[in-house]
């Protein structure tokens, strides 16, 4: 049995704490879902409580908001900096949309399909997906707009163009949950859809 002073020595402070329960919930969301982040599966994975959990996220309302803009915001940084590196005009937005549609983020996909339903009841949740909606959008408008500069595109309104963009990715890769249409069909017909929404002559 180990003594009360071994305890202490491995007993974690209240920050390491919060960060565990945080990095749990992440990792709970990915293999399951953001609706399996509860106390209790938080709390089974630690090895602690499950009022533990809420000891220390303060609320699971929180938690699950949290865990939804640290998966979410992760993926919305990969796809910027891959658009960043395309240096040809016009083609940042297709390796974009190749990136997110290609079937390899279905995690995120689910992260996203779930918390459109869950933010009804969740008012925190509903907020952190309302900003990073509109995040997505704006980079959407921007790479449109360098487009647009570079004679590429012929777009009158590029944020309402992109949130309609915005739309239809998260509408086929809604689909791509339940299998409908293989992945290169998929991608090959957003970026025909897109060719035409943005102007873009045909060959």
């Amino acid at each position: 049995m180990p003594s009360r002073a071994a305890a202490r020595t491995t007993r974690k402070s209240a920050a390491e704490r919060r960060a565990e329960i945080a990095s749990t919930a992440e990792s709970i969301a990915r293999e399951s879902g953001l609706s399996s982040v509860t106390m209790r599966a938080v709390g089974a994975r630690i090895g602690i409580a499950p009022t533990l959990v809420l000891h220390h996220a303060e609320s699971m309302d929180l938690l699950v908001a949290n865990t939804f803009e640290r998966i979410v915001g992760s993926e919305l940084g990969e796809v910027t900096e891959l658009a960043s590196q395309v240096r040809e005009p016009g083609r940042a937005l297709p390796e974009l949309l190749k990136s997110v549609l290609d079937g390899s983020r279905t995690e995120v996909t689910r992260v996203w399909v779930e918390s459109w339903v869950l933010g009804r009841e969740n008012a925190e949740l509903a907020a952190r997906v309302r900003a990073q909606m509109d995040a997505w959008r704006a980079l959407l408008a921007n790479l449109i707009e360098a487009g647009e500069a570079a004679g590429v595109y012929r777009v009158a309104d590029p944020l309402a163009v992109a949130g309609q963009l915005l739309g239809m990715i998260d509408g086929v890769g809604a689909h791509s949950l339940v299998g409908w249409q293989d992945d290169e069909n998929r991608v090959d017909l957003m970026l025909r859809a897109v060719d035409a929404m943005l102007g873009v002559a045909s060959d």
